[in-house]
């Protein structure tokens, strides 16, 4: 028993696994209410997030990044968005649910997992993977699904109200500025200078980001447990098995297939295999489709990451 709890996949997942229990548990007593989630979620992204991700790319020069994981990471959900669509057929429906299959929850939970498991090394492969995630994912999924409510208004008899080139600037505008890109570009920048940040700065934003993982963790828990998964269980499970596994073995495949290894490939393995990430939320909400069945597929796909992530984990520190 206490060999398997020193193991280095046991070891890395158990304080996740332990603080999202922590958070499920507050939640199911009601120490924190619903309408507490957003307030709790806007101190995590506005405040906490940025002071990690500024200090830790603060110090990361431009040479020591290397994109062709990353490069692995995006073909391998391209693939999945693509066939997605396929599957399903262009409409908004099946643009929100390839957002869902290929969004990981890099920050919430990939932070934490990667900084525990892999220390300044894997954050810095990380780090690149979540500079660049909002903005290609979430841009790509904009731009599509401008398109198809483009398509749904065109067949209705209607005419094309915004040009591509509107849609396109205001994606990428809205991808950057968000409190996960933001930092991580302005610390990089910052990185550039050959300037140290002073350490009365430094210290309190070493406070905030170290405050990141416990509380984003928790909070997971919670929306865990004041989330019902309704009657969407197999839809979701679909969902969850798509982005739990696919994602992850066409990552492997592309990053392969690229010649990426070590640390690089691990990390981004890793990535692909982590749960959705809540911005699908938002997707669906803004343009009022899946609601229900995007809701019950973070769940799902967050609960089977317990087990989906420990066999991946221990896969990925093989390669």
């Amino acid at each position: 028993m206490l060999a398997a709890v020193q193991s280095p996949v046991v070891s890395s997942l158990l304080p996740v696994v332990l603080l999202i229990a922590a958070g499920y548990f507050a939640g199911r007593r009601r120490w924190v209410g619903v309408g507490s989630i957003k307030d709790l979620s806007n101190l995590i992204f506005m405040l906490l997030a940025p002071a990690l991700l500024f200090r830790a790319m603060s110090s990361v020069h431009v040479e020591q990044l290397s994109f062709r994981p990353v490069a692995a990471y995006f073909i391998a959900a391209f693939v999945i968005v693509a066939g997605t669509i396929a599957w399903r057929g262009f409409n908004r429906t099946a643009v929100v649910l390839a957002l869902a299959n290929t969004f990981s929850n890099t920050v919430m939970i990939g932070v934490a997992l990667i900084g525990l498991a892999y220390g300044p090394e894997g954050m810095v492969v990380l780090l690149t993977l979540i500079s660049l995630h909002s903005v290609v994912l979430l841009t790509t999924a904009t731009v599509l699904l401008e398109l198809a409510v483009a398509r749904e208004h065109t067949a209705n008899g209607g005419k094309a109200h915004r040009s591509m080139a509107h849609t396109v600037a205001l994606a990428v505008r809205n991808a950057i500025l968000h409190p996960v890109p933001l930092p991580i570009i302005a610390g990089l920048l910052f990185a550039q200078t050959g300037l140290a940040i002073p350490e009365f700065i430094d210290r309190p934003l070493l406070l905030l980001g170290q405050a990141f993982s416990p509380v984003a963790l928790v909070m997971v828990g919670i929306t865990l447990a004041l989330t019902p998964v309704g009657l969407h269980l197999r839809g979701a499970m679909t969902q969850a098995l798509v982005k739990n596994l696919v994602h992850p073995a066409l990552t492997l495949l592309f990053g392969w297939m690229l010649g990426v290894t070590g640390l690089p490939l691990t990390v981004m393995v890793i990535a692909a295999a982590l749960p959705i990430g809540a911005n699908v939320f938002l997707f669906s909400q803004r343009y009022r489709t899946a609601e229900d069945l995007v809701t019950a597929s973070v769940v799902v796909s967050t609960l089977l990451a317990l087990v989906t992530l420990t066999a991946v984990v221990g896969l990925a520190n093989r390669l």
